[in-house]
């Protein structure tokens, strides 16, 4: 183990100083991956040399997602205290569902839990769980509303026509989880956005009296805080009183940008959240700390149970339920994602999340007011949000994305709005700073001078 330690820690080194100078690794077409790598699983073993310089071409390979060249998920950086804990977890390997597997791991999930609904307003009757991901979340809480809804459904399987509810832009995931959950694709409604991309509630409104009108059983709205493209935060408050006029559950899916509830500058987006039903919201994305971190907590605990809970004897052998938390996980093993939250959390401070979620906010300040005051952008995004879109010099987003991405200068994304395309800058790298924003903007610059007659003919190709 030392051994394989001394060789992670030689890895590391390198990565970490051929990050400085090439923040964005050289492209692989994927029909050529298999080629210039050498990937095979072989029958005999490989001397410890030869498979030290095999991980080090795959390493120095894969793209860096921590770098200042790096803007094209909503996750991105490489907080050190987190990394810590993610390395601790990894040795520790405790398996998240006994109290007899996990011990003290459990206090701190359960620390992490417990304060996030304090944040949130609720008392010690709410709790929570960790999951793999923000699909997984949004797939428990509809989980969660379909059997508050019709209790018998957990035994004797959906015997009336369910319908959920979620904006045109909300995350891919619901329509997923709607199949998997037994309601059906066909029974989720995409309540129409304003124009900056939030659910419009009257128009909510509308399509659950139609619903229950049509012999429909409505059981799950789900708000967005954050939305995929625009960053947009929909109307928690006025959409948790059409909820409660119906008596249906609501759930934030909060996975980008949840995690204002730290900071008192920003919280007013999520006002009205403690009157929901549950909360969900990705730490890997605006906290920063590694993949996969994601929390979905509930203001009545009863639910993960109800949902959740089967007995297994071989398995809960010690102490109360409430220190098994297998009993209220959609999975049985679990790696122990809330150590390495907890670990930054422990370190930095409430006050310390704070200021990460604010310094994005910042950022994209800065990205935007760069935008607005050159003439060869066009910018469509609006105040408050971390996703700064724009076009530049009215070429193509996607073919200029695609083209900085292949020649190794950026990885930016780009997006759809309304019928609008343009890049999708994120400034949720709480790593980055001012300066390296700024920095962004000229590499874009310098890339389009450079390379502005082959972009201007892709773009006479797309038009045609």
């Amino acid at each position: 183990m030392e051994k394989a330690l001394a060789d992670f820690q030689t890895l590391a080194a390198k990565l970490l100083a051929d990050e400085k100078v090439n923040p964005v690794v050289d492209y692989i077409p994927a029909d050529q991956l298999f080629d210039q790598l050498d990937l095979s699983l072989v029958e005999n073993g490989i001397d410890d040399h030869t498979h030290l310089e095999k991980l080090k071409e795959l390493v120095m390979a894969t793209p860096r997602t921590a770098t200042n060249g790096f803007f094209n998920q909503l996750y991105g950086g490489r907080n050190e205290k987190a990394v810590l804990g993610e390395l601790l977890a990894v040795l520790l390997n405790n398996s998240m569902y006994t109290f007899k597997a996990a011990g003290a791991q459990v206090g701190v999930e359960k620390v992490v839990l417990r304060k996030v609904c304090e944040i949130i307003g609720w008392d010690e009757n709410a709790d929570g769980t960790f999951a793999t991901g923000g699909s997984m979340t949004n797939f428990m809480s509809m989980l969660m509303a379909r059997d508050a809804a019709n209790s018998k459904v957990r035994h004797e399987g959906i015997q009336h026509k369910m319908t959920v509810y979620t904006s045109i832009e909300s995350h891919y995931s619901i329509p997923k989880n709607a199949s998997f959950s037994g309601i059906g694709r066909n029974n989720v409604r995409y309540i129409p956005v304003n124009k900056v991309g939030e659910m419009i509630p009257e128009e909510l409104d509308k399509a659950i009296a139609k619903d229950i009108a049509d012999g429909y059983q409505p059981v799950l709205i789900n708000a967005t805080a954050g939305t995929t493209v625009l960053g947009a935060f929909d109307n928690v408050q006025a959409i948790q009183k059409v909820a409660k006029k119906h008596k249906i559950w609501m759930h934030v899916d909060g996975a980008y940008c949840g995690s204002v509830i730290f900071s008192g500058k920003y919280k007013h987006h999520l006002k009205g959240l403690e009157n929901v039903d549950s909360f969900s919201f990705n730490a890997h994305k605006m906290i920063g700390t590694p993949l996969t971190c994601s929390l979905i907590v509930v203001k009545d605990k009863k639910h993960l149970r109800d949902s959740f809970a089967n007995e297994a004897e071989y398995l809960f052998q010690t102490e109360e339920d409430d220190f098994n938390p297998g009993k209220t996980s959609l999975q049985c093993g679990r790696r122990n994602d809330a150590l390495k939250f907890w670990t930054l959390w422990k370190s930095v401070g409430t006050k310390g999340l704070e200021k990460i979620v604010d310094h994005q906010f910042d950022l994209a300040d800065t990205a935007r007011d760069y935008v607005r005051n050159h003439p060869d952008y066009q910018l469509y995004s609006f105040e408050d949000s971390i996703s700064v879109c724009f076009n530049y010099k009215n070429i193509p987003a996607e073919e200029l994305c695609t083209q900085l991405y292949e020649k190794a200068e950026l990885m930016v994304s780009y997006g759809t709005f309304q019928e609008d395309d343009f890049i999708r800058f994120v400034t949720i790298n709480a790593q980055n700073s001012k300066e390296e924003i700024l920095l962004f903007f000229k590499r874009l610059e310098e890339f389009v001078a450079e390379n502005y007659t082959e972009l201007k003919i892709e773009e006479l190709r797309v038009t045609d």
